[in-house]
């Protein structure tokens, strides 16, 4: 049996991890995180380098949290997952520091975890899905469509080429005069709206199949503020959340029109990342497509427990002490 350690810190949450692995089977035993968001909120958005300061204050504490809440200590744990790319170079190099750290004084092997590639995994950690499937990435960082025929194999087939999602709810919120991160507000205020209020456009480049845009988005929020100076607030955030949702279902019905085979087409469709844990976007995608699944919000997030289980469902990536000492993090996801 493995028990895994899985450190998170690729952009403002820290996030710890145990899970055992046994067989094909994994069980997360704890689970601990800390987000920087009452901090980052006078920012108004992640400060690169007070999240990477940040990381290093709570991660030896967050550790031996999570190894007390069970009893255990570092000499039973098997091996350390870490998250080496995409992110924060700072913060992603903050939680390798300390996984090699610990590596070298308990000679613990290491495997190095996609951060994106982690949270499209997780899906399976609570539901069977059959491949091939599709998946939709929706995070801050991050929004883009993957074709998944076999395990371990990602076909890039849509993604914004600016904004991410998850940005355009920040932005928006921004502007809007909301809290940070603005997601949750407007998700919350969005349900005693009107989605139909006002129809904010989206550039969907529909002369390039699997591509959009969002960049567009805040800036017609904003014209429509300067010539609105009374609104309902609530109206507002639930027709602006209206275009962010439907362009990702319009995109996702492009992409299995004109870039799959016909076969492909019933494929079930899984949506992973920040942005899944939105309730409109869940709704719409349930009412939209037959099969769809969600990763659970408490695993939609940056979190330790994707990590882990990345590495239990990818025991082959694990490199072995003191080999693993060598490796380093990428901004940038290969």
């Amino acid at each position: 049996m493995r028990l895994i350690l899985g450190i998170e810190t690729s952009c403002d949450d820290t996030s710890i991890a145990l899970l055992s692995s046994q067989n094909s089977k994994a069980h997360l035993l704890a689970h601990h995180s800390l987000n920087q968001d009452n901090l980052l909120k006078k920012w108004g958005g992640v400060v690169p380098e007070i999240s990477a300061r940040e990381h290093a204050l709570v991660l030896k504490p967050l550790i031996e949290h999570t190894l007390k809440s069970q009893n255990l200590s570092m000499n039973e744990v098997t091996d350390i997952a870490i998250t080496t790319q995409p992110g924060l170079i700072g913060s992603l190099l903050t939680g390798l520091h300390a996984a090699k750290t610990l590596s070298l004084v308990y000679q613990k092997p290491i495997t190095p975890v996609h951060h994106l590639k982690a949270h499209m995994e997780m899906i399976h950690f609570e539901h069977s899905v059959a491949y091939p499937y599709l998946a939709l990435l929706v995070s801050g960082g991050h929004t883009q469509i993957y074709w998944c025929p076999s395990p371990g194999v990602y076909e890039l087939k849509g993604e914004t080429l600016d904004d991410a999602a998850g940005e355009a709810f920040d932005k928006g919120g921004k502007v809007l005069g909301l809290g940070y991160p603005a997601g949750r507000y407007i998700d919350e205020k969005a349900k005693l709206g009107n989605k139909k209020f006002f129809d904010f456009p989206i550039s969907r480049m529909k002369d390039r199949p699997g591509k959009l845009s969002f960049s567009g988005l805040k800036t017609s929020l904003r014209q429509f503020l300067e010539k609105n100076p009374t609104f309902d607030i609530n109206d507002v955030c639930a027709s602006y959340q209206e275009a962010i949702v439907q362009a990702l279902i319009l995109k996702m019905k492009e992409v299995i029109r004109e870039l799959l085979p016909l076969e492909a087409q019933s494929a079930p469709i899984i949506l992973a990342g920040g942005v899944a844990s939105n309730s409109r976007l869940r709704e719409a995608f349930s009412q939209t497509f037959k099969k769809t699944f969600f990763v659970s919000p408490q695993y939609c997030t940056d979190n330790g427990a994707m990590v882990a289980f990345y590495a239990h469902q990818f025991p082959k990536l694990m490199i072995p002490f003191p080999e693993c000492l060598s490796l380093d993090a990428k901004s940038r996801g290969d």
